[in-house]
């Protein structure tokens, strides 16, 4: 089929789907969506629409971003605004439907913003909302806009447009253009983009494969699963014009088996593609022939790290091995392989559509274009973010992501996953890019970003991401095997108020050496949570070897729970809530926790309503 054709096609559906004289409404059916209750919405919406004549204008779409205001729900109809609304749950379904199709009630108490022209009745336009007017939208442009499993969608925003002019270029003049734009890998170390292409195309061996890693692990992190959730086709593109440049005619996507959603809108992207002629043989009649398979991983941390990965996809066990050889020399099969993540491929149809100057204006210098954020943790407004590289910590968690909710203060923000660290509140304005974070310790990695608050023990901190690098370890190296190990015991014995002063200066010699002498990426990065911890928060691990104290309140194994007779107004709620009955004392009258017996589980300091229970 001709693009030309496929081209008019998808504008006839598009100018369908988006037509302004149409009723509409639209649902957030991401996974975010999905845990917030929008299957629930979502059958009762199609129960409305069913009884109005409108079950075909009812629309499954992505992930705007905005996960705290999950479930999301657009709604148009002629001589109304689109009102975009929060957290439509399936008992508000009915009213919010019919006070707005059946009455015009715009409901601004429900209402996020505004989706097209100005804001309307006190409704802030969706342009305007604090967490999206920093962002610059380029991997995410699609994101909650179209259906994701309609390639028309995706094509009538400009979708397969850079495959066809790739197609137009040369392999080298792709190549050129990439590395033009200045895209650095944005899955890890940031290699850039372009000159991995151009190694992979002039090394030596047939044939060559592309590989997409969506092996994404890191706790806190969901940027690739949202990607290919909300818009799969760029991920194919991206690979597409990836095979072109490099003279690959096989590719793989490694996925993770536990993103069912994601999976299956891989799968039916693939299939449309490959029914129009996008995918396949003789591509759009040029005589380039390029397919993609995708491979399901079991979940191992480790096969994020690209040779492991690659020896999952040949059905060994997933673990690294040495480089040199690099897999653009000698990847799969032995053969050279290009390895990119779902992230940096989504970049590369608006970089050959658009241009690398255009791209690469966006950024720093050294890090160009924009970066996708996961934002998790002690923040008000969770979500998939994207911004120009070189915007700060503090644009990013106060302007962008609202700050530290319910009273509390800021204290931290984990970046790069259990491999990355742990900035203080001096680096609120640091410029995000790969340099700086790298300077001050931490790492970019795929980009999640984790908040923190003044409730929060970095001791415990670290001690969780090492307990998981150390159970993902693949074992293979003993520096990573042992020595995570090692870290995670000390770091346990100081929770738990059984360290000495010189366990720190131990706990700091191993983690240099895992850093230095580990395998692969995994153990290399892992001991960066420790060796943050202990620089920007020394005081912290002091007070719990030498006071036996955790600042925070949060390590049970130096915890005192007491009750303060003096706003204890004997209610008995603690009484009836301790499990080993270490609390006595008649009702109307102070209680009293007996310490031999405290387990310091914290359930009286739950349930008192009077904070009569503090933390000693």
């Amino acid at each position: 089929m001709r693009f030309e054709t496929i081209r008019e096609q998808a504008l006839n559906a598009w100018t369908d789907f988006d037509a302004p004289g149409k009723p509409r409404i639209l649902v957030g059916t991401a996974t975010c969506g999905q845990a917030a209750g929008a299957g629930a919405s979502l059958d009762r919406i199609r129960a409305y629409a069913a009884s109005r004549n409108l079950a075909d204008r009812v629309w499954e779409v992505g992930c705007l971003g905005l996960c705290y205001a999950e479930p999301l729900v657009e709604l148009s109809q002629p001589e109304l605004p689109r009102i975009l609304y929060a957290g439509v749950l399936a008992n508000d379904v009915e009213p919010l439907l019919r006070g707005y199709f059946e009455r015009g009630d715009l409901r601004p108490d429900m209402a996020l913003a505004t989706m097209n022209g100005a804001g309307a009745a006190g409704i802030a336009r969706f342009a305007d909302l604090p967490m999206i007017r920093s962002q610059v939208r380029v991997v995410l442009r699609n994101s909650g806009i179209i259906s994701p499993g309609n390639a028309y969608h995706y094509i009538a925003r400009g979708g397969y447009e850079g495959l066809r002019l790739a197609l137009s270029m040369s392999p080298e003049q792709v190549i050129e253009e990439v590395q033009a734009s200045g895209l650095r890998g944005r899955g890890g170390a940031g290699f850039p983009t372009g000159t991995k292409w151009e190694l992979c195309r002039k090394a030596k061996g047939e044939p060559k494969y592309v590989v997409c890693n969506a092996d994404e692990g890191d706790p806190g992190a969901f940027m690739d699963r949202s990607v290919i959730e909300n818009d799969p086709h760029s991920i194919i593109e991206g690979m597409c014009i990836a095979a072109w440049a490099i003279g690959a005619e096989q590719g793989y996507i490694y996925a993770r088996a536990e993103y069912p959603l994601a999976i299956r809108r891989l799968e039916q992207a693939l299939q449309q593609v490959r029914d129009m002629g996008l995918l396949g043989s003789n591509i759009l009649g040029t005589g380039f022939n390029f397919q993609i398979r995708i491979k399901k991983g079991a979940g191992a941390f480790v096969c994020g790290e690209e040779t492991a990965l690659l020896a999952s996809i040949e059905g060994r066990r997933g673990m690294p091995h040495s480089r040199p050889p690099f897999p653009a020399q000698e990847g799969l099969s032995g053969k050279p392989t290009n390895i990119n993540n779902v992230e940096t491929l989504a970049n590369i149809p608006v970089i050959i559509t658009r241009g690398s100057g255009w791209y690469s204006r966006h950024g720093t210098e050294k890090s160009r274009g924009t970066k996708t954020f996961a934002l998790a943790g002690k923040i008000a407004r969770t979500g998939l973010i994207e911004v120009p590289l070189g915007t700060s910590l503090r644009d990013i968690v106060f302007t962008i992501g609202g700050g530290v909710p319910d009273g509390r203060q800021f204290k931290a923000v984990q970046t790069g996953g259990p491999s990355g660290g742990c900035l203080s509140a001096e680096y609120l304005d640091i410029a995000v890019d790969y340099e700086n974070l790298a300077e001050a310790g931490a790492i970019m990695g795929s980009g999640g970003m984790v908040v923190m608050d003044d409730e929060t023990c970095m001791v415990d901190v670290a001690r969780y991401f090492v307990e998981f690098t150390q159970r993902e370890s693949c074992g293979k190296c003993a520096p990573c095997r042992l020595g995570t190990r090692q870290m995670l015991r000390i770091l346990t014995d100081i929770c738990n108020g059984r360290a000495k002063r010189e366990d720190l200066d131990l706990l700091e010699e191993i983690a240099h050496v895992v850093q230095a002498a580990s395998l692969c990426g995994l153990g290399q990065t892992a001991p960066n949570p420790v060796l943050t911890t202990l620089r920007y928060y020394k005081d912290e691990y002091e007070a719990h070897v030498r006071d036996h104290r955790c600042p925070a309140g949060q390590c049970p194994g130096l915890l005192r729970y007491v009750i303060d007779p003096e706003a204890c107004t004997g209610c008995t709620a603690c009484v009836r809530k301790c499990t080993v009955n270490a609390i006595a004392g008649k009702k109307n009258q102070p209680h009293v926790i007996d310490q031999e017996t405290c387990i310091t589980c914290g359930a009286c300091y739950a349930v008192c309503r009077f904070h009569a229970v503090t933390k000693v």
